[in-house]
């Protein structure tokens, strides 16, 4: 009898609890109620641990998010993308262009005597109009005397070479004027360089040192040398989080610290056209480049400045000392192993707390941070793997944003209860193949692998249509691509000749065969990412209709990264870029790049990209620059180094009670700058206990 009481009483004793929970258990719209410091956290979440929290080290997308809130650069680009200053509160770009003077060189007129002679026949043409200068260009023409050196020759440097080089003429530009040295031509004539006599500057050498030291005298003692600098002058009364004040040193710091051989830094490239930087005083410097570099500003956007105090060689041999390292961690020990990468300390809206590895990064908002405090206090980086388990947590409120998988975007745009915002990408995804491995050297080959994936299936299923196609390494969005460019056409047949033609014929099991070896390789890709996970079996599956054999596996972030992309240690692989808006696209396609813990991870050499490359860094006018970024893109896209596949749209959905503070005070909708990046006010994000009627 008591069991049977008991079964009938407890059904309606769980009804009664249900039934009075539905009125004290908070919704989704009412989850701060009892809870008020929720409104004071944001809380986002990714597929992928942070690797490195250090400016000049990442190379990965968690840990770019994080750097962004903890470290400022000195400019950045406002919502309009005009640039604007940050730890920089003014810039100016001039020019210093150096001629050397070639005693008994003949000119269009006549000869050159010396250098006061040459400055005189210069001042001349420009006087007379011979020479076309742009009024307040030219600020000064200075001579710079002969001066005797020693630089080092031969393989090892190890032989000093005395070297009497001739006398300049320094002219100061009010502005960079990469053509300077044409507009002298009607005085100099048009083959002044030629007749540099290296040969004369030094001692007779052995013939083993005459070649490598004549190459090392032209490189370091051209004829017409542009030098750009920019002048900038730094925000005064910045603190880096633990007190300490920002200053210019920290900037040269972070400059020395990028191009220091054992730190390995992935921004290299962008630095190294930099001769030197000078500290003017606490908060003035000069950066000069030793050749013309188009996107020098823009460089300074995408570069957190770093602590020289607490990064220091002082610093890194104490923390040797601390660890009690051995001799041999002693010799290979520099910035990426320190501390300081789970423990960043920078100058920006945000200050780290804690780093639990795999499941979360936390910071807190800088009270005194120069710009203003964040609105929210803290800010949580939570490490989700799981689509699904993400977008429960969302649901739930457990965090505050989700990227939606495409086939989620319209139920979530149709439910009032939370707010999508969507915009165009400047990312793409794409199959990267590995160009050092034999079996991909063969352009027709990746051309073939390429043309055999129905990528517009792809869209259409995998994306429900919330992508579109591309041709080549420049965002569709952008000046730099050729609109006119066709993709890649999805072509088995075609794709089957090609590698045909390239040796590779189907044996008696249907496979693509050559000099008895099947064609097989491993596609891989990172855990957490179904778009990509799909992709892996799509491609596999039209591989295999072509007689391609394809094995996949999916790998944690951190092993993804650390043992097969970073030492260039795989086939294939199914990975994405977001890039900025830039013309320059060095890190990823210059062949010198194509080193482990590069951006050309995949290893790609074509002579033809690497001079339009260096092109385009060379090119300050804008509408010449676009056409040789559309060049690179086609030279590129021919070469297929990637089966470029598509552009997928930026869907993300937020809770709608999160809005942004107006500069008096009052709250709007939330907005993306012109880019469509969402984030770029989220300094003024604030969260409501009721979601507002625009």
């Amino acid at each position: 009898m008591r069991i049977k009481q008991l079964l009938t009483v407890t059904p309606i004793v769980l009804v009664g609890l249900l039934v009075q929970a539905y009125f004290w258990v908070p919704t989704y719209e009412d989850q701060t109620a009892g809870a008020a410091q929720r409104l004071s956290k944001f809380i986002e979440a990714s597929i992928g641990d942070a690797k490195l929290l250090n400016p000049a080290l990442h190379a990965d997308a968690s840990s770019m998010k994080i750097v962004d809130k903890v470290f400022d650069t000195l400019l950045d680009f406002d919502e309009q993308l005009q640039l604007r200053g940050r730890l920089a509160t003014r810039w100016q770009l001039t020019e210093k262009a150096y001629l050397t003077v070639l005693p008994g060189a003949a000119l269009a007129r006549g000869v050159v005597d010396d250098a006061a002679g040459l400055r005189a026949v210069i001042r001349s043409g420009i006087d007379s109009g011979l020479i076309e200068m742009p009024p307040g260009l030219l600020a000064g023409i200075e001579v710079l005397p002969a001066r005797t050196l020693s630089i080092p020759a031969g393989d090892t440097g190890s032989v000093e070479v005395s070297v009497n080089a001739p006398a300049r003429l320094q002219f100061d530009l009010r502005r960079v004027e990469q053509r300077f040295f044409e507009r002298l031509r009607p005085v100099l004539g048009t083959d002044y360089a030629q007749q540099a006599d290296y040969e004369a500057w030094h001692a007779r050498v052995d013939e083993p040192l005459r070649e490598p030291l004549l190459a090392t005298l032209r490189e370091r003692f051209p004829v017409f040398e542009h030098n750009p600098e920019i002048g900038f002058e730094l925000r005064r009364g910045v603190r880096f989080h633990d007190g300490h004040a920002f200053d210019a040193g920290d900037v040269k710091f972070t400059y020395e610290a990028i191009m220091n051989p054992r730190n390995l830094s992935p921004r290299t490239a962008d630095f190294e056209p930099i001769k030197t930087i000078e500290v003017l005083g606490p908060h003035r410097l000069r950066v000069v480049y030793k050749r013309l570099f188009s996107t020098a500003v823009n460089v300074w956007t995408a570069m957190g400045i770093l602590p020289e105090h607490l990064l220091s060689d002082t610093v890194l041999a104490r923390e040797m000392e601390e660890r009690e390292l051995g001799t041999a961690a002693r010799d290979g020990f520099g910035m990426r192993d320190s501390r300081f990468n789970r423990n960043p300390v920078g100058t920006g809206p945000f200050r780290f707390v804690a780093w639990r590895s795999d499941e979360l990064v936390h910071l807190r908002r800088n009270e005194q941070y120069w710009d203003g405090a964040p609105h929210y206090q803290d800010y949580f980086f939570r490490i989700i793997p799981d689509t699904l388990t993400r977008e429960v947590e969302f649901r739930t409120g457990a965090a505050d944003s989700y990227n939606p998988e495409p086939y989620q975007v319209a139920r979530y745009r149709n439910d009032p209860r939370y707010r999508v915002y969507s915009s165009p990408s400047t990312g793409y995804t794409y199959i990267g193949y590995n160009n050092r491995r034999a079996l991909f050297r063969d352009p027709r080959v990746r051309r073939a692998l390429g043309m055999a994936i129905n990528v517009d299936e792809i869209i259409r299923y995998v994306l429900h249509g919330e992508g579109e196609r591309i041709t080549g390494p420049y965002p569709k969005t952008t000046h730099f691509y050729p609109q006119d460019l066709a993709p890649l056409a999805y072509d088995p047949d075609a794709a089957l000749r090609l590698l045909q033609e390239a040796g590779w014929l189907r044996n008696a099991d249907g496979w693509l065969e050559k000099d008895g070896k099947i064609f097989e390789f491993n596609l891989i890709t990172n855990n957490g990412n179904d778009k990509r996970r799909h992709i892996l079996s799509i491609a596999q599956d039209a591989w295999k209709r072509i007689g391609v054999k394809c094995n996949t596996e999916v790998f944690e972030w951190a092993v993804f990264l650390e043992d097969f992309i970073n030492p260039g240690d795989f086939d294939a692989v199914v990975l994405g870029w977001l890039l900025d808006i830039n013309a320059d696209q060095y890190q990823l396609w210059h062949s010198s790049q194509a080193t482990p813990k590069k951006l050309n991870f995949v290893g790609y050499v074509n002579p033809r990209a690497d001079a339009l490359i260096e092109e385009i860094r060379l090119e300050y006018d804008t509408q010449k620059q676009i056409a040789l970024t559309r060049e690179l893109h086609r030279v590129v896209a021919d070469d297929q180094p990637y089966t470029f596949l598509f552009a997928p749209r930026k869907n993300e959905v937020l809770d709608p009670k999160i809005v942004m503070v107006t500069a008096d005070g009052g709250i709007e909708p939330l907005r993306a700058d012109r880019r469509g990046e969402l984030y770029f006010f989220f300094s003024r994000w604030r969260k409501l206990a009721h979601a507002p009627d625009f």
